[in-house]
Parts: C-alpha cells; structure tokens; sequence
C-alpha cells in the first residue's frame, strides 16, 4: 500500500525549511508501515573507496563556531565529552545511535554518552551519517556523491563512495544530489570528531540529508538502506529535539517525544510529536529537527522487533553554564542494539496463526448456526494453556472485543470462547448477525504468560500490555492501544486503573502490576 500522506504539522514545513529552521511533525498511519516491504538482509558489503574518482575533500564548515578549530583544543574538549561515561558498559553489537547536533558546548556529553558505549576496538565497515537539512529544501534526499573524503580538524575522513553510488542508483528520483545540502551543513560535520576520537579505526562514512517531509519518500528511504542494516556498518542518526520552549515546558515536550522513541514505534513517536504540537507549547518551533531520520530508523526497528532502543541520556541547553532556562533546545541520545528472543518464547508460524483465525470465524458461524464447534484438529502447541483476546472490527470500527488472561484453558479452545464472546457477548455491541458476518474481520492478540513487575520502568510502554489488579478489581490495555493514544506511560497506567479497573487514576501505584505481550494478526 502507498500513501500520498503530506507529513507536516499546522506550519508550513516548507516554508520553515526555507527560513532555515527545520521542522518536521509527522502524523502517520501505522497500517502503512506494516504494509511496506523492508528487507532485514544481512547481506555484507565491502564497498568502500572507489579509486578512479579523484580525491575532493569537504573542508569544515563549521569548526571554529560548533566545535574547535584547532586538533588540541578538539582533543580537550572530546576528551571532556568522554570524562564522565569513563567504564561504562561498552557493547560491540550497536548498529545505531541517536545524538545531537548543537555546538559541543551544550550538547557534547550527550552525544559522547552514546559513542562511548560503543567499544572502541568495534570494527565496522561504514557508518551512515543521516541528517536534516538547515540550508535548503528539496523535498528529496542528497547523499553526497561528489567528494572523496570529508575534513575534521583530527584528519580527513575517506566516503564510501561505491557505497555511495549504489544507494542513490536503487532510486534516482528520490536521491538527488545538491550541494547547498552538504556544503554549509553541521549536522553531520559535527558527529564525525566523536567517532575519530572514539574508535580505533574510523571507518568510510555515507553523508545522508534528508530534506522532505513526505512518507512515502522516508519509506523508500528505509527500502534503500534496509540492505546495510546490520552488524557491520553503524547508523548514526542525528537530531536535536524541542526547539525554543522555556526549561520546564522541554522537559515535558522532550520526555513525552523521547518516550515513544524508547518504544520503537512509529506511530507513538508520530502521536506524541503531534500532541506537543496541539499543546500549543510556548516557543516550541519543533519537537525534533531531525524526526525524518528518527522516522526512517523506527520503520526499521518497528519491522525489525529483535531491535532494543535504549535511552542513554537527556539534557537541554538549560542544563549548560553558557545555556538560558527561558528559551532552550533539547537533547537526546539512544543506541540501537539486537536482543536475541528467549528460545523457551512463545511463537507462532503464519500457518498455525491463520488456523486460529479461521477457529475464530468457524466459532461465530457455528453459534449462529447452534451448533458445537470441534477443537479436535489442533496441534499440541495450538492446546498449550495460554490468554488471548479476539477483536472484530466492521467498515475499520471496533465491533466487539473480549479476552481472557490465564494459563487455564487451552488457547483453541480461548479463541473459541473469546469470538464467540466478541460476537455476542460485549454488553457495549449488539449481536453480530448473519448477514454483516462477512463484513466483520477478526484480530487475535496471543497473550504471553503474565510477568509480575515492582517498578513502572520494567513496563516497556508500546512493546509490552499492563495488566494491574487490586483486591477484586483489575483491568488491562493491550500492547497495540499504546499505537491509537497519545499518552505517557503514567498516563497509559492512569487510563488503565481509573476507566478499565475501576481504582482511581493513581491506584495502579498500589496494584499488582504485570507486564505481558502480544502475538497479534488479523484477517487481511
């Protein structure tokens, strides 16, 4: 499915682009991503130089103003950057991270909190370098195919550029080199001294800017580099956050954005950056200058759920000596890693999922037909004692949904009960009837067996449903209610004590809470 969708907020994103000022809201449909064909290839490519093309280097553009002009100075002030991150965790499967871009004096222990996780001796075959654009609009994407390697005051720096070659050949109508995109612009200049300094061996890079706003354009952005997503090459996603709201409006601005990032989910990160805007927060120009990047790496990790997010740090440049607290801009860093899935996880092949939803549908037919419904045929691992909840949806509007938590009852035998349930049995529904049967279509959520938490930051808001009970009282959301809201975590557990388990906004604080998640599918 292709969508036309235009990504920008009730400002022009254009005309901001124009000002120079970036600003890049999007309001996105998460069927579209499930729709979109990303390859998770691990294919290896060892393109790097190609040593035909004459050497041209990119001078600095903005040392002697972002960061140092001078190698000393540079060298003191990164190693200040790093001081504080001295014997933190190092890990050598990082294939991305999200830092700032501002001027190193307000932003560059964040960003170095994100390097420094990466061991120094990691190996890597490139690093991608995505940014925004803050000079021109193109409602394109430039990667800089005309120079050979890009100059820092720590030494120049080689561009894969067969790297760089074949990714604009697989779409030359979105990549379209500019000059003015790539020759005054910081985002990406300032990264490159953090990776000198850092690792033992710079690799090649692949100078990316993104500089559109449209969906369908960051979906063929992701198609493209889908290829080089793996072990060995290193995505470094560059972005700033709120832009210009007071010290205390950030925070919140800034934490409720940052969240949804940490989901992996493009449309909490679409919902939140939409909310900032409606809150009509004071002095905020944007939420992230680099959300199309931020958009580009989620349609990934969102496809790709091996992929953790984790957040490393956040400050404002309210929080630095030369910062103000009336009028800040906010900074986040994250990494981007694998987690390997429990072996003992439960999980279902597209046979065994397209079974239940066929029992789901044989169960309503069945009970308007008064008549039994035979669980006899299923597998073992189809019987294995597990929760589920059946969902019926008619014209795209929810038409019933009942569930059932436990390990008490067979899981066929849950997705009969649950349909039958759904189709009959919600008190907020009529009866389904014979004749909009064929309109209805099913959704089957598999719930994993119930994990007891102490703490809300063991809940990991998006990936994982809340389940929270208190004396005879409980109530429940699905992981996938976190994707049609636009709340916090402690708003999504506000919501859940005060309107499904009946225990006021704060009682989840006292209830027992469990974590679970969902194996969800639906009738295409």
């Amino acid at each position: 499915m292709r969508s036309h969708l235009k990504l920008s907020d009730t400002q022009n994103l254009k005309s901001f682009y124009q000002m120079k000022n970036p600003h890049a809201l999007l309001l996105l449909l998460l069927a579209m991503v499930n729709a979109m064909a990303c390859s998770g290839s691990k294919v290896r490519n060892t393109e790097t130089q190609d040593t035909t093309m004459e050497k041209t280097v990119r001078p600095t553009a903005v040392a002697g103003s972002f960061y140092p002009r001078g190698r000393e100075e540079v060298e003191k002030q990164l190693k200040d950057c790093f001081k504080p991150f001295t014997g933190c965790e190092q890990r050598t499967d990082i294939q991305a991270v999200i830092v700032p871009h501002a001027g190193w004096v307000f932003s560059g222990e964040v960003a170095a909190s994100a390097f420094a996780r990466i061991l120094p001796s990691k190996h890597y075959e490139r690093v991608f370098l995505i940014g925004p654009s803050h000079q021109v609009w193109l409602d394109a994407v430039s990667v800089n195919t005309a120079v050979t390697h890009y100059a820092t005051p720590l030494g120049e720096v080689p561009v894969d550029t067969e790297a760089c070659r074949k990714l604009t050949a697989r779409n030359p109508e979105l990549f379209k080199y500019d000059p003015r995109a790539h020759d005054r612009e910081h985002c990406l200049e300032v990264e490159i001294p953090f990776l000198q300094y850092h690792l033992k061996e710079m690799p090649p890079i692949v100078p990316v800017i993104i500089s559109t706003d449209e969906f369908d354009k960051l979906v063929d952005l992701n198609e493209a580099l889908a290829p080089w997503f793996n072990e060995h090459n290193l995505f470094v996603i560059s972005s700033d956050f709120s832009h210009y709201p007071a010290y205390k409006d950030a925070l919140l601005a800034d934490g409720r954005t940052g969240e949804a990032i940490e989901s992996g989910n493009v449309q909490m990160l679409a919902n939140a950056i939409d909310r900032n805007t409606r809150e009509r927060i004071t002095g905020l120009a944007t939420s992230a200058c680099g959300s199309s990047g931020l958009f580009t790496l989620l349609i990934y990790t969102q496809r790709n759920t091996q992929l953790h997010v984790e957040h490393v740090l956040y400050r404002n440049s309210g929080d630095s000596p030369y910062g103000e607290k009336d009028r800040v801009v906010g900074y986040h860093s994250y990494i981007v890693y694998p987690q390997p899935q429990d072996p003992s996880a439960y999980t279902l092949t597209a046979s065994e999922k397209q079974t239940l939803l066929q029992l789901a549908r044989t169960s309503i037919t069945d009970s308007l037909n008064r008549r039994p419904t035979s669980i006899s045929h299923l597998s073992e691992k189809l019987m294995t004692p597990l929760g589920a909840f059946v969902t019926l949806h008619k014209n795209g509007r929810l038409r019933g949904c009942i569930g059932h938590f436990g390990e008490d009852i067979p899981l066929g035998k849950t997705v009969v009960e649950m349909a039958r349930s759904a189709a009959f049995g919600d008190p907020r529904f009529p009866s389904v009837t014979a004749n909009e049967l064929k309109d209805i279509e099913i959704e089957i959520s598999v719930l994993t067996p119930l994990k007891r938490i102490h703490d809300i930051s063991e809940f990991h808001y998006g990936r994982q449903g809340i389940y929270m009970r208190q004396g005879y009282r409980s109530g429940t959301f699905l992981p996938q209610v976190a994707y049609e809201v636009d709340w916090t975590k402690e708003e999504f557990l506000g919501h859940c004590a005060q309107d499904k388990a009946g225990i006021g906004w704060y009682g989840w604080k006292d209830a027992e809470l469990y974590t679970y998640e969902a194996i969800l599918f639906s009738e295409e």
